[in-house]
């Protein structure tokens, strides 16, 4: 999940800075990758590659939930929550 994020920024956020947290608290595990480029179009959220449909899939396989969007202060932010 990390990998195929931070490919994303890196091949078409056209970001400048990245910035991955892993954290654990309440039950659960939390992955959080924040970028500060381009951001993503609700058009490529909904179509987008087989990279966005793979993270999906492997967020349901292992329990989790996923959100892809935009960032407080714009970008792209990815958040995977897993049962700990």
């Amino acid at each position: 999940m990390a990998q195929e994020a931070l490919t994303n920024a890196a091949r078409h956020a056209s970001a400048s800075t990245v910035s991955l947290a892993l954290a654990g608290s309440d039950g659960a595990i939390r992955l959080r990758i924040r970028d500060d480029g381009a951001g993503i179009s609700a058009d490529r959220l909904d179509n987008g590659g087989g990279g966005l449909a793979g993270m999906r899939e492997r967020a349901l396989l292992i329990g989790g939930s996923l959100h892809i969007g935009s960032g407080l202060q714009g970008g792209t932010e990815v958040v995977l929550e897993v049962p700990a």
